[in-house]
C-alpha cells in the first residue's frame, strides 16, 4: 500500500471535480446519446471545459464583500445544454429544457451548503430562484440523473433542513450583499474526495481544511493505494497545481449599489449605499 498527501485549493478542487464526472460512463453515454443541463456556476463551467467548450458566465457568488451578483449580464451562457456536440444557452428557456430532459440525461448542478448526510442546497437570491428556481421540481421528475458537483469546503455546521429554515429572501432585515434562501437539491454528490476515487481505484480521505494567503477553502487529502495508483493521481494534481477558477472573463466584476439590478433583491446594504 502506497501513500501520498495533497492539498487542493477550491479551485484545483472544482477541476479534479470536473475530470471526474466527465470521465463517468453515464455521463459520456449523454455526451455521445443525449442530453447534459449545467446549472450555471463555476464547476459546472470547469465541466464545460473539460468536454472543449467555453467557460460559463457567473452569476452569483459569494465575496469578500457578500452575497453578490455579477456586474453585467453578457451574451454568454450562464445554463448551457450539451446536445450533438454542441453547447448552448438554456437561459431563457429553462423550463422547457429541464423537462425535456428524460433517462438518459445528465443535470449537473453546484450547491451552496452540503452537511454531513451528504444533502446538499443551493442559493437563491433572485425571486424563487430565477429561471433555474423555476424549473426545480423537473430536476427530480423527470427521470435524469442529477450530479451534484460541490467541493468539501461547501461542509456547513448542523443540517441542510436547518440551513433551509433559517434561510430566506424576506424577513432579512439588512444583508452584506442580496439576502437568499435555500433550494435543496438531491443527487449524487460528487466531492473531490469521491472525484480522486472516480479518476483511480484509491482511497481518499479529507485529513484538514481550510488555509492562509491564497489557501483558504484548501483540502488535504491523504490517498492510499497501489503506487502507479496513487503517483496516477499525484501527477494529475501536480498537472492542474495554480489552476484559475472557471467562468468566463466577463463575469470576473461583481454587482456595485445602487443600481437598476437592485430591486431584483433584498436587503442589500450596497442598495441602500452602504459599503
Amino acid at each position: 500500500m502506497h501513500r501520498i498527501q495533497i492539498t487542493l485549493t477550491p479551485a484545483e478542487a472544482k477541476r479534479i471535480i470536473a475530470k471526474a464526472i466527465a470521465a463517468l460512463p453515464e455521463v459520456r453515454d449523454a455526451l455521445a446519446q443525449g442530453a447534459i443541463f449545467l446549472k450555471g456556476g463555476s464547476t459546472a463551467s470547469a465541466v464545460a471545459e473539460e468536454f472543449g467548450f467555453p467557460a460559463l458566465h457567473l452569476s452569483g457568488r459569494i465575496s469578500p464583500r457578500g452575497t453578490l451578483g455579477a456586474a453585467v449580464s453578457p451574451d454568454i451562457p450562464h445554463n448551457g445544454l450539451i446536445r450533438n456536440g454542441s453547447l448552448v444557452s438554456a437561459d431563457d428557456d429553462t423550463v422547457t429544457i429541464v423537462r425535456n430532459l428524460g433517462r438518459g440525461d445528465i443535470i449537473i448542478t453546484g450547491a451552496n451548503a452540503v452537511d454531513s448526510e451528504g444533502n446538499a442546497a443551493m442559493m437563491a437570491g433572485a425571486e424563487g430562484g430565477g429561471n433555474p428556481g423555476a424549473a426545480w421540481g423537473a430536476f427530480s421528475t423527470e427521470g435524469a440523473s442529477v450530479i451534484i458537483a460541490a467541493g468539501t469546503e461547501k461542509l456547513i455546521p448542523g443540517s441542510i433542513r436547518d440551513a433551509v429554515s433559517a434561510a430566506g429572501r424576506k424577513g432579512v432585515d439588512v444583508s452584506t450583499g442580496m439576502a437568499v434562501g435555500l433550494l435543496p437539491v438531491f443527487g449524487r454528490l460528487i466531492t473531490e474526495r469521491e472525484a480522486l476515487e472516480i479518476l483511480a481505484p484509491v482511497r481518499a480521505t479529507v485529513i484538514g481544511a481550510g488555509g492562509i494567503t491564497g489557501g483558504e477553502g484548501s483540502s488535504v487529502i491523504v490517498i492510499e493505494g497501489e503506487q502507479f495508483d496513487t503517483r496516477k493521481v499525484f501527477d494529475l494534481v501536480l498537472s492542474i497545481k495554480g489552476t484559475e477558477l472557471s467562468g468566463a472573463a466577463e463575469s470576473a466584476g461583481e454587482c456595485r449599489g445602487p443600481n437598476s439590478r437592485c430591486g431584483l433583491h433584498r436587503s442589500c446594504i450596497y442598495a441602500q449605499g452602504g459599503g
